[in-house]
């Protein structure tokens, strides 16, 4: 029996599975210290209570789906509004090498995936669906690639199989980030943890040059804002959204046909410098980053909590053999590739969080992992500048790339 929520007890449950999370980081020193995101830590106990009621009686929850993608590109059009191309030049070059790692590692996903599938006895094409396809791609790619594998290539299942294995992505990207960056910042003593006092003291008090910082840093910190303020960013933010929808109608069938949270992410880049450097008008970043932050632990709750772990049980064993490779490789390739090619610093660490997080999941999880790890060690401004913009855009165009070169050497 199903129980249907609408958005106001969606927003309710999503509100209290993030008190929940705080609450358990707060109070369990193995999630504190091995800095596992609040929204996931929330999100996967209300997962498995969902399970167990499912189990035991047969209720489950329908959430509204529409509240949740609404936060989804809310979080992107705060990543598109924060990308001030000044700023971004701070990337440089580590930018363009970390695209190359995230590039190398997608199609090291899709030949892990395949050649096990083959090994098992399995269609490649089904190690595809198990490896960029729904890790990298999400629930969104997975959906789009579901359909097209099984209407043209013969693969029965293939949506729910891609659905299942976006869950298990997302539930992995988000556990994996945190110990894996933990492990290398003690092992090469790049920074000490800060004191519950001082952490206190820094999310308690206003940062003084908090312009300066890259979006999403902090989320816990004070940052000051105005009605005024607060309205201008939602008008932006509606702008965006407005423009995402209508590009997606447009582009629908086009050789440029892109995801919506793209275009919320690209309007937001569009219109953060029109208004800056044409119009000369002065951006509040405080607003933005706080929007932001706050749509993003709400769409993370939400997709957790919306996750029905019984269909995990579904995976046959072979699947399951394949997706557990698929972890260890992000975990091996995160700390011996992208940590070093990235300089083997306190930044580097960061990154390779925030690279499991969208490699095996979504660029919310990637952006929550590196929060959990700044938030104990102090800030990343590199990550910062990088990772959001590579996972939310980049990744996405070199993904559907790959695939496509895939498929044609596959078929």
């Amino acid at each position: 029996m199903e129980f249907v929520f609408n958005g106001f007890y969606t927003l309710i449950s999503a509100v209290i599975v993030l008190l929940l999370g705080r609450f358990l980081v707060n109070r369990i020193n193995f999630l504190q210290r091995y800095n596992i995101p609040e929204p996931v830590a929330g999100g996967l106990v209300a997962a498995v209570i969902s399970l167990l009621v499912h189990t035991l009686w047969g209720y489950s929850v329908v959430f509204s789906s529409e509240l949740q993608t609404s936060f989804m590109l809310v979080f992107f059009a705060s990543i598109g509004l924060s990308a001030n191309f000044m700023k971004l030049k701070e990337g440089g070059m580590a930018l363009v090498i970390f695209l190359v790692c995230v590039a190398s590692f997608i199609v090291v996903q899709d030949a892990v995936g395949m050649s096990l599938a083959t090994l098992l006895g399995l269609d490649p094409l089904i190690g595809l669906i198990a490896g960029s396809i729904t890790l990298t791609g999400g629930h969104g790619t997975a959906g789009a690639w579901g359909e097209i594998l099984e209407t043209q290539h013969g693969i029965q299942g293939a949506l729910a199989l891609g659905m299942a294995s976006a869950t298990f992505g997302l539930i992995i990207g988000g556990v994996i980030g945190g110990p894996l960056a933990k492990l290398l910042i003690n092992r090469y003593s790049l920074a000490q943890p800060k004191t519950n006092n001082e952490i206190h003291y820094r999310d308690t008090h206003v940062e003084q040059n908090s312009d300066d910082l890259a979006p999403f840093e902090n989320p816990h910190q004070v940052r000051l804002i105005t009605a005024d303020n607060a309205i201008t960013t939602l008008g932006m933010f509606a702008a965006c959204l407005a423009f995402a929808e209508f590009m997606t109608g447009f582009s629908k069938g086009t050789w440029f046909e892109l995801p919506t949270f793209v275009w919320a992410l690209g309007g937001g880049v569009i219109l953060r410098n029109i208004l800056e450097s044409v119009l000369k008008i002065d951006i509040f970043d405080r607003a933005i980053d706080v929007f932001g932050n706050a749509s993003l632990s709400l769409y993370l709750a939400m997709a957790l909590l919306s996750l029905k772990l019984w269909q995990l049980a579904d995976l046959a064993g072979p699947l399951v053999v394949i997706l557990g490779a698929q972890t260890l490789t992000m975990a091996l390739y995160a700390a011996f590739v992208t940590f070093r090619v990235m300089g083997k610093n306190y930044d580097a660490a960061v990154l390779a969080a925030g690279h499991c997080g969208f490699g095996m999941g979504a660029t919310p999880t990637a952006v929550a992992n590196m929060q959990a790890i700044t938030n104990m060690y102090g800030p990343s401004h590199k990550a910062f500048l990088i990772v959001p913009l590579c996972g939310a855009f980049f990744v996405d165009l070199i993904n559907a790339t790959v695939i496509q070169l895939m498929l044609k050497f596959v078929v």
